[in-house]
């Protein structure tokens, strides 16, 4: 989407309560004051169609998964709490592109301890689920997955699939979620069981991608 520069004037109240709004949101002057002429005149924005997308996947997130505060329209930020000692947490960031073309977005998986053997699995864990998606996506003839992994955070990005609207890659959004919070859940309750977990996480995610691309 175009942006072009245009002078307008503006009181002084108004510009201070502008700002003021725009800094509660989380964003600038000339974007705040775009959006609120936008709703107003029924133009479609890319905060609004980021903001469709996370309000959708907010509606199909598990109870596990906890919400945090967040003031951009284009993130969403989620937490669940791990079954071993210490009670760990571990973070989701979703971030949206505003004009996207091959990817949505990024995701942002992120586990915060102390604990250098519990870094550990959540290495070896992620390391396993980006080889199983990555193989998924090849044999549905898919290309495009990109992931990378660093010490204690896993990164990949979203694909965009044109053919859906905001709310239904929203869903798959929080439908995707679901089904690597639920694997990782289950991982760090039993690190044994590794083969076992990310086995029938490809099972699922395989299946999963039969109908949708994420």
């Amino acid at each position: 989407m175009n942006k072009n520069v245009y002078s307008i004037v503006l009181t002084d109240n108004v510009i201070r309560a502008v700002d003021a709004e725009a800094y509660r949101r989380g964003t600038n002057r000339s974007n705040l004051i775009n959006q609120i002429l936008a709703e107003q005149l029924s133009c479609v924005t890319p905060e609004m169609r980021m903001r469709e997308i996370i309000n959708s996947a907010e509606t199909l997130l598990h109870r596990e998964l906890l919400l945090m505060q967040q003031n951009s329209p284009s993130v969403l930020m989620l937490r669940t709490a791990l079954q071993y000692k210490y009670r760990p947490t571990i973070n989701y960031r979703v971030e949206l592109e505003r004009e996207p073309d091959t990817y949505l977005g990024r995701l942002k998986v992120q586990i915060r301890t102390q604990n250098m053997l519990l870094t550990e699995c959540f290495n070896l864990f992620f390391r396993e689920v980006a080889l199983a998606e990555e193989a998924a996506f090849l044999k549905k003839g898919i290309r495009g997955y990109n992931a990378a992994l660093s010490t204690d955070c896993f990164t990949r990005k979203l694909l965009n699939d044109p053919r859906l609207n905001d709310e239904e890659k929203g869903g798959i959004i929080g439908e995707y979620l679901n089904m690597l919070n639920d694997a990782v859940r289950k991982y760090f309750s039993a690190p044994d069981e590794l083969q076992y977990v990310i086995s029938r996480y490809n099972a699922e995610f395989s299946a999963f991608i039969k109908e949708n691309v994420i």
